[in-house]
């Protein structure tokens, strides 16, 4: 079975990561009704804004426009939503015997603060490691080009109440090029952790990717 795979019963921490518009909530509502159907008990969740403080950290975050946010300011608002949202309620789900699946997660934050912002890497992992933030179980990266990724993202945002939450939409290609490019980068260095699945095609197609990693994870196999 692969890295993190579910043995004795015990729960795990699944997490979903992407650069915008890569269909990484849709895939977690379908991996959340795929794992309740298989008869595993799962709580979903998101980062930012998986807790009451978290969601108003969340609007100051991804709200276009408003005051100036330096990427070190940036950086310590996610971490003070991850620390608030692993105790109370990552942790608290895993103890209850719960999966857990999040929308985003540290791996975000390397990839958006750390490779996208500028932040170091030694910087984020002394902050991460001060605070006690714990590594995914396993994660699933849904992988695609940012010219498509940006236009799903900017076509959801014209259509749906999402539009209030768009700033990351606002920058440029180089600064989602980035982003995709760090998440490659942390892939390949994971250990395993980390699987890439292909971002393209219908959320049929692609669920269709993931359902052998949730399988192995839950040690049912296909």
């Amino acid at each position: 079975m692969p890295q993190g795979a579910h043995e004795g019963g015990a729960p795990l921490f699944i997490t979903f990561e992407g650069i915008e518009g890569s269909g990484k909530s849709l895939q977690l509502e379908r991996t959340e009704r795929y794992l309740t159907g298989r008869g595993v008990p799962c709580l979903a969740t998101r980062e930012p804004g998986g807790t009451d403080f978290g969601a108003e950290v969340r609007q100051i975050l991804l709200r276009p426009g408003g005051a100036a946010r330096a990427p070190m300011s940036e950086l310590l608002l996610y971490l003070a939503d991850r620390y608030q949202h692993l105790r109370e309620v990552i942790e608290p789900a895993l103890v209850r015997g719960l999966f857990v699946l999040s929308d985003r997660y540290h791996d975000a934050t390397l990839a958006y603060q750390g490779a996208a912002r500028g932040i170091p890497r030694r910087t984020i992992d002394a902050l991460a490691c001060a605070i006690g933030i714990r590594e995914p179980d396993g994660t699933v990266l849904l992988d695609l080009e940012p010219e498509v990724g940006l236009r799903r993202a900017r076509a959801r945002n014209a259509s749906s109440a999402s539009a209030g939450e768009g700033r990351f939409e606002e920058e440029e290609m180089p600064f989602h090029r980035e982003v995709r490019r760090a998440y490659l980068e942390l892939a390949a260095t994971s250990r395993g952790r980390i699987r890439i699945v292909n971002g393209c095609g219908s959320p049929d197609d692609v669920f269709a990717r993931i359902k052998p990693l949730l399988d192995g994870w839950i040690g049912h196999g296909s």
